[in-house]
């Protein structure tokens, strides 16, 4: 791998670009972004050069494409006439199905790895890129079969998500959505729904003293941007709705056993499964 070209230089894109300047990729770095971003990438770092869509793939061994997933579905169906044989296209889209499927009907003559690292921050941009962003963190990759990561392209490239200190976890790409249903888009909604709750019931000018840590952790998602989580939900829309569905059901048990021995039970159930995660997320740090 050679020449790397990032499509989105933002905060996945740009933290990309630094982790493999740091794990010692000695290649070149060509950034496809917006005019601001690209002068804010280069004064990170983060890339060597900037080039169109058009000027900068036909050069690539890697295409990263690390837009939000309306952007990534559109480039995809871009970039094809500049592909040229043996290149990868990989994303960082936060669903898979949608993306994996169109990639599959358009990318040639390169090949497409869907992945998906299990790292971000509420805040966007270059400006907040990290060289250790994925570092202990799970990368999911999403092949359409076993063959898909046996090629030469593939093999080299998850050996960099290996050196960067990322985690590969394979699945399939349903299966992932519907996973992350539940562990990265269901705590969104959650966290947001709480916020939106004390919004419109909390005078902070009155009662804001009053919050404690555990509300500033409740509500850390809620920064999130919605710009971004727009796409998210509508190219997952099926699994979301279930995974509200399991939630509203709990929330309901909860609110029936508020005063009922049940709730002893709910705490423990929900402490040792709190306890079961940070145990993981230890093991993989």
């Amino acid at each position: 791998m050679r020449t790397v070209v990032i499509v989105g230089v933002g905060l996945i894109g740009g933290s990309f670009a630094l982790a493999l300047k740091k794990a010692g990729f000695g290649g070149r770095i060509v950034g496809v972004s917006s005019p601001r971003t690209i002068e804010a990438a280069r004064a990170r770092g983060a890339i060597d050069e900037a080039a169109s869509l058009q000027a900068a793939v036909p050069e690539a061994d890697l295409v990263y494409l690390a837009q939000p997933i309306s952007r990534i579905l559109d480039t995809i169906e871009e970039i094809c006439p500049f592909l040229r044989e043996g290149a990868l296209v990989t994303d960082a889209g936060s669903t898979k199905a949608e993306i994996v499927g169109r990639a599959s009907r358009r990318i040639r003559p390169g090949q497409f790895l869907g992945g998906h690292p299990m790292a971000g921050k509420e805040r966007r941009g270059v400006e907040e890129a990290e060289p250790d962003l994925f570092a202990g963190r799970t990368y999911v990759l999403t092949p359409e079969g076993p063959a898909d990561l046996e090629t030469p392209a593939a093999i080299n490239f998850v050996e960099w998500i290996r050196r960067i200190g990322g985690v590969p976890v394979v699945l399939s790409p349903s299966e992932h959505d519907e996973v992350v249903s539940l562990t990265s888009h269901l705590p969104q909604l959650a966290s947001t729904a709480l916020a939106a709750t004390l919004a419109k019931r909390l005078a902070l000018e009155k009662y804001g003293q009053v919050a404690g840590p555990g509300l500033m952790d409740t509500t850390r998602l809620a920064l999130s941007s919605y710009d971004i989580w727009r796409d998210i939900l509508a190219t997952n829309a099926g699994p979301i709705e279930r995974a509200l569905d399991a939630y509203i059901s709990e929330l309901r048990d909860l609110r029936a056993g508020i005063v009922d021995a049940r709730m002893q039970h709910e705490f423990e159930m929900a402490a040792e499964f709190a306890e079961r995660l940070r145990r993981k997320g230890d093991e993989n740090a």
